[in-house]
């Protein structure tokens, strides 16, 4: 395992933005876990999160051309992860959409760099998939070819059949999801914090309900 896998948990426990307790899923699951990227809220703890989400897209063993990050979440995202990169000297295009195409100015529904051959697509986290599904029929439609997805963390849970919401992407769309950290890696972190024995507990329960086989 690499370490930035642990060290991501980490720091997302440090910000609070990985939360213990119990907290009602869209699924209508009681989860003993909250994620929630929109609490990287500050300049200092977005540029580490694009620092992780750099390291783990490097590590990736895929290759690709150019960023896209979808509205609303995908759009900071895809910004500060190009600047990461661009630290790394892997300087890449990088572009996003609007909800709601322009009508004036430049128009269109892509603002940024133009669409055009492997796209990455960087996101937060998959739920029901639709931002995936949505962002690959739009690198399609202008001709570019979606090659992957960049979340930051993989819940590793089922949706409405066996498969996780990640395996859904990887099945339906012939594309690789790679994440920076994942239900596993966050068990292996709390298996070392004696102080977190409980959440412990509490997180193997759930997965050993609703959880499913890495791949």
């Amino acid at each position: 395992m690499q370490d930035f896998h642990q060290d991501f948990i980490r720091f997302a426990i440090e910000r609070k933005v990985l939360c213990f307790g119990e907290f009602k899923t869209k699924a209508g699951r009681l989860s003993p876990y909250f994620f929630n990227t929109g609490l990287f809220n500050d300049g200092e703890s977005l540029g580490q999160l694009a620092q992780f989400y750099a390291k783990a897209i490097l590590a990736a063993p895929f290759p690709f051309d150019m960023l896209f990050g979808p509205a609303y979440k995908g759009i900071p995202l895809v910004a500060a992860i190009a600047v990461a990169l661009a630290g790394h000297d892997h300087n890449l295009p990088f572009s996003f959409n609007r909800k709601e195409a322009k009508d004036h100015g430049e128009g269109g529904a892509i603002v940024g760099a133009k669409l055009a051959n492997r796209v990455l697509i960087v996101d937060d986290v998959i739920s029901a998939g639709t931002s995936v599904r949505e962002s690959v029929a739009l690198i399609k439609e202008n001709g570019a070819t979606p090659c992957g997805v960049m979340i930051a963390l993989d819940r590793q849970e089922r949706g409405t059949g066996e498969l996780s919401a990640t395996q859904e992407v990887t099945q339906g769309y012939g594309i690789p999801v790679v994440s920076i950290a994942t239900l596993d890696d966050m068990v292996g972190y709390l298996q070392h914090q004696p102080e977190m024995a409980q959440n412990l507990r509490a997180v193997l329960e759930y997965r050993n309900r609703y959880g499913v086989s890495a791949v």
